[in-house]
């Protein structure tokens, strides 16, 4: 596994490298209160790579920096789509490019998917909703994305239930929703959660 230092207007990211091959590249983001090494991630980019894909699981700049707190959605955008921006000219994407990540990571993904010339959008437990607020519903961000998108979503989500981010997908060509158990950590089996990325990327894009 190699670790990429990569310079963004705010601060240096970090991208680890687990490279599966040459079928196309995942991009993972991390949730807000944790990093690169939470279970799922770490089930996905295990699994993904297993299937030949080239993964990568990039730390923001604030989690490098050894802050509590994330940034504004603004200021995660602008280190995103700085660190696609690099390791695309240093040649470090290859194939099909898939972005995604978990819960705040996810939803980089699909606010940026269309900037960085995404293939695809693979979300873990993607927060529909802050818990007991569904009127505070960020379901455009879901809805913006016109690749191909999953959502792995545990049963219990506090977030936004399976069934909630399926009647926000409703209608909509090449969008998928698969349940899991466990709540918004996606811990209690994950891997069932990176069987779950898997399939769905072998599916979609075949390659």
């Amino acid at each position: 596994m190699t670790a990429l230092d990569i310079e963004t207007p705010h601060g240096p990211a970090r991208a680890h490298l687990t490279d599966g091959g040459s079928r196309g590249t995942l991009l993972l983001g991390h949730g807000a209160g944790g990093g690169v090494e939470s279970a799922d991630l770490l089930a996905v980019a295990r699994d993904a790579a297993e299937g030949g894909w080239r993964v990568l699981r990039v730390e923001q700049p604030w989690r490098v920096a050894g802050k509590r707190i994330a940034p504004a959605p603004a200021r995660l955008d602008e280190g995103w789509r700085a660190v696609v921006a690099h390791l695309s000219g240093t040649g470090h994407l290859t194939g099909a490019l898939v972005v995604g990540g978990r819960s705040a990571g996810a939803r980089v993904a699909c606010r940026t998917a269309a900037q960085v010339g995404a293939d695809g959008v693979l979300t873990l437990a993607f927060p529909l909703h802050p818990p007991g607020r569904p009127e505070k519903s960020r379901a455009a961000e879901l809805t913006s994305v016109t690749v191909p998108v999953v959502v792995v979503q545990g049963e219990t989500d506090a977030f936004g239930a399976p069934a909630a981010v399926a009647a926000v997908l409703a209608g909509r060509a090449h969008a998928s929703v698969y349940a899991v158990p466990g709540d918004h950590s996606l811990k209690k089996n994950p891997d069932l959660v990176g069987a779950a990325a898997a399939s769905w990327l072998a599916e979609v894009l075949p390659g």
